[in-house]
């Protein structure tokens, strides 16, 4: 009975060791199958049923380096806008605080009531660092150098002649002689009455007295306007008997903004009496209606118009255009006045003026050459006052039928 059993597990046994070297030699020529082959024109794995060679290979990882060098640029453009725009945003963000600042110190002073005279006076010396009196600026170009005028104690020589058209000439508006008298005399208060940390020294006259500067000693001055933060004046005083000049120089800085008031202006029942004397220039009259039917007709559609005609030849003319105009835009609001005599500008004025009697009305005073728009009427409406002789300066822009530009001025009670 033993011995049977020793048998029985003796070749259980063989049973088993040659199981194992069966699945050994099965699990070898699995290896051997899935292993990579080492020759070049094998088929490498893909897809089933194909071939690919390595330049297939190559192909693919080119197309995709080349895909993510696309990508790589795309990130890079994506990261420099967002710089920029962050760096706009930032800039924004300090112009932002500086205008903060300065509304702080600037038009806060309007209504804040407890601000002290010091912090007048330290915007206003702020004002003095900015200006190009103290630091120098970078100009883009010689077109935006800020020009100096000249000036002496009867005259003033300027480079923006305005309506003089002459560049010497006499400080006739009150404001600009009052402005360099001011100048003047705080230039000789500088001089004759010295600071301490002022480079200069005390001189002494003839007699050992000291030395006093008055008007007549000023020889010359500059000056000129930067329009946000002041004028700068330059001015030179000499003695007659001394070899010696004094220079002054002396900064106005401007002051903050201050409301003055804020309103709602309604123009639209403003109606404007248009008044045009005349005589025989028929052939412009037709041109300045043919203006008159596209701007005031067709789009203002407020206005009168009052045509005084001096003499007899070309009113029939005259009459032909007016009543051409009215039959095609069906327009009524017009007065003509004849006055059989020679033609006088400031007579053909007054005599259209008053001819109207419809009560409150905007008179603008017109040659027949002027050429005007519809904004022009709006700023003629928007500059006046109706029932007041409120003076106002009024700068128009016009163009000539001969392309000629000019500046019309209309002085205080113009529509009276």
């Amino acid at each position: 009975m033993p011995r049977r059993g020793l048998i029985l597990q003796t070749r259980t046994h063989w049973l088993l060791l040659g199981l194992a070297l069966l699945c050994s030699l099965v699990l070898f020529l699995y290896l051997l199958e899935c292993a990579p082959q080492t020759d070049g024109n094998a088929p490498l794995p893909g897809v089933v049923g194909e071939n690919y060679g390595k330049e297939y290979y190559q192909a693919l990882l080119q197309e995709q380096e080349e895909h993510y060098q696309t990508r790589a640029t795309s990130l890079k453009r994506q990261i420099a806008q967002l710089k920029q725009e962050l760096q706009e945003m930032s800039e924004k963000m300090r112009s932002l605080q500086e205008r903060k600042s300065v509304g702080a110190n600037g038009i806060g002073y309007q209504g804040n009531k407890e601000q002290t005279p010091s912090d007048l006076l330290e915007f206003l010396h702020s004002q003095i660092d900015k200006a190009e009196v103290s630091i120098g600026a970078k100009l883009p170009s010689e077109y935006g150098v800020i020009p100096f005028e000249s000036f002496t104690l009867m005259k003033v020589f300027q480079l923006e002649m305005g309506l003089t058209r002459h560049p010497e000439e006499k400080p006739v508006r009150k404001d600009k002689r009052d402005e360099l008298v001011e100048v003047i005399e705080a230039g000789l208060e500088v001089i004759n009455n010295p600071d301490e940390d002022d480079e200069q020294e005390d001189e002494d006259g003839p007699l050992g007295e000291k030395m006093v500067f008055n008007e007549n000693d000023f020889i010359e001055g500059y000056y000129r306007t930067e329009r946000d933060k002041g004028t700068q004046y330059e001015l030179f005083f000499k003695k007659a008997d001394l070899m010696e000049y004094r220079h002054v120089t002396l900064f106005r800085p401007f002051g903050p903004l201050m409301k003055v008031k804020s309103e709602m202006i309604d123009i639209t029942r403003s109606i404007i009496n248009i008044i045009v004397p005349l005589a025989e220039r028929t052939e412009a009259f037709a041109q300045f209606m043919q203006n008159f039917r596209d701007v005031c007709i067709h789009q203002d559609k407020r206005i009168h118009l009052t045509v005084v005609y001096f003499g007899k030849e070309g009113l029939s003319k005259v009459k032909s255009i007016l009543e051409s105009v009215t039959s095609e835009s069906n327009f009524h609001n017009y007065t003509l006045v004849s006055l059989n005599e020679e033609f006088n500008r400031g007579r053909g004025l007054n005599v259209g003026a008053r001819a109207w009697d419809k009560g409150e009305v905007l008179m603008f005073f017109c040659d027949v050459d002027i050429y005007f728009s519809a904004e022009f009427l709006n700023s003629c409406r928007l500059n006046a006052e109706p029932g007041s002789q409120k003076g106002f300066w009024l700068l128009a822009r016009f163009w000539l039928w001969n392309d000629l530009s000019v500046s019309v001025r209309f002085p205080d009670n113009w529509w009276i």
